[in-house]
């Protein structure tokens, strides 16, 4: 048995956490597709946010995603919606313009990838900019967000 797992564990520790990029030749492919992929997800989701279309926005997130709030977790793509539905305003978003600067994106394993981005608010007097680590998943062919962690 321990035969077995030492060359598991070997593969698994030169694999997990490198970024998407650097994957070995032959998953770049797939792992490319995967960051372009994630990368327009999330440039859809703001462009929805800037319209002002809460569905376009929420269309990222998985329906069993978890966001995590200062005072807890929110469980669910409904749960999360409702907290962002009161500046949606069918024309824009009260909070400002959502901008995202991708920082760096990893891969997991083939079907999960981890992102960290800064997100940025430019509202009509003031900036709001903060952090976001979120986790996706291949779902079928869409990547969707499991966990959001934005602060």
């Amino acid at each position: 048995m321990r035969a077995i797992m030492v060359p598991i564990a070997m593969i698994a520790a030169t694999t997990v956490g490198l970024p998407l990029a650097a994957t070995p030749a032959s998953a770049a492919p797939a792992q490319v597709s995967a960051e372009t992929a994630i990368r327009q997800a999330m440039e859809t989701s703001a462009a929805g946010w800037n319209a002002g279309d809460l569905v376009r926005f929420m269309a990222v997130y998985a329906d069993d995603a978890v966001f995590v709030t200062p005072k807890g977790l929110l469980r669910g793509r409904d749960a999360i919606a409702a907290k962002y539905r009161p500046s949606f305003r069918g024309t824009g978003n009260a909070r400002g313009t959502l901008s995202f600067a991708f920082l760096e994106m990893r891969g997991i394993d083939p079907r999960h990838a981890l992102l960290f981005a800064r997100w940025t608010l430019t509202g009509p007097s003031t900036v709001e900019s903060g952090m976001t680590t979120l986790v996706f998943e291949r779902r079928g062919t869409v990547w969707q967000i499991v966990a959001d962690h934005s602060s």
